[in-house]
């Protein structure tokens, strides 16, 4: 595919994920694609990740089974390219059913499904916020109060529209199929093994930042889109989104993930972030945004704001499928 049909196949894609998702009924038969990959990784890790050896060949090991991992997904990628090519379907249905299998790769529906349990959960009251948001952050939740559950949400509302939205469909609108694929077997691989202890510092070294250098652009992008979308977002603020990346993004732990998260927190007009515990770890993360602590409401207004960096993020899919057509 050149570039003129990979973004078609990104806008399709969006498109479709945004009307159906995946659907449920579909995943309790075959799983998901992520579900797949995350299986070689556990594979990957148990056969390989061995503590008594040194931090250097843990490492190694650890590249080298990335390497496999993206030959891999890479390998039935095109395998599945290749079946739909053989079948010799009429290009709109060809590319459609390449679009359709590449949705599966975008999660715009259930995030927002998981972000809006959150909120539900914290106007029953109890333990189910927290329980809510436990699905969808990697953080200790128990000490959290209502505040800090809306804020845990609204921080992966950020974080997964980047690598769950922006990146699959930017590396979809470049690299095809393959080039999704791949995005997401690194996103998996740096989710379960790139973490800085002592089981994973080594092996998962190089999912940590080969995943860093793929979420660059998506990152910078996604507050892009959010900046934007504030601008037609009732209770948000394009002009604090601006302020508070230029001023806070750099502070994350993570290279990447500040971008979205000081967009999201300055067009919201909140103060996210801040230490935090995973596992039996404290991380004393900066804090990002000079505003409020979070509340339900906020958590509305974000999926406000995230529906509509969806559309705008659509749009300039579009726009730039439709400029390279017809130049």
């Amino acid at each position: 595919m050149d570039l003129a049909e990979t973004l078609k196949l990104a806008v399709l894609a969006v498109a479709i994920e945004a009307c159906i998702g995946y659907p449920q009924n579909l995943f309790h038969v075959i799983g998901h694609p992520v579900s797949w990959i995350g299986r070689l990784v556990a594979l990957a890790d148990q056969a390989l990740n061995n503590k008594n050896r040194s931090f250097a060949a843990r490492s190694a090991r650890g590249s080298a089974a990335l390497i496999l991992l993206l030959l891999a997904s890479a390998t039935a990628a095109h395998l599945v390219g290749a079946g739909i090519a053989a079948v010799g379907l009429p290009p709109p249905m060809s590319i459609t059913l390449t679009a359709l299998i590449g949705s599966s790769l975008i999660a715009q529906r259930s995030l927002a499904a998981h972000v809006l349990a959150v909120a539900k959960g914290l106007e029953k009251g109890g333990p189910e916020g927290r329980k809510a948001v436990a699905k969808i952050v990697g953080r200790n939740v128990e000490p959290l109060d209502a505040s800090g559950v809306a804020c845990a949400a609204i921080e992966s509302l950020a974080e997964s529209y980047s690598d769950g939205v922006v990146a699959p469909a930017f590396f979809l609108a470049i690299g095809g199929l393959p080039g999704a694929i791949c995005y997401k077997a690194i996103n998996t691989a740096d989710s379960m093994i790139g973490h800085c202890n002592e089981r994973f510092a080594a092996f998962g070294f190089a999912s940590a930042k080969l995943d860093d250098l793929v979420n660059y652009c998506p990152a910078r992008l996604s507050a892009l889109w959010v900046i934007i979308a504030s601008l037609f977002t009732k209770g948000a603020s394009s002009k604090n989104a601006w302020r508070t990346v230029r001023h806070d993004a750099r502070h994350h732990p993570s290279p990447n993930a500040g971008w979205p998260e000081a967009a999201f927190a300055g067009a919201l007009g909140l103060r996210i972030g801040g230490p935090r515990t995973y596992g039996d770890v404290n991380v004393h993360a900066a804090w990002i945004g000079t505003g409020n602590r979070a509340s339900i409401n906020d958590i509305i207004i974000a999926l406000a704001l995230y529906r509509r960096a969806c559309a705008v993020h659509w749009l300039v899919l579009a726009m730039m499928a439709l400029a390279i057509s017809l130049a």
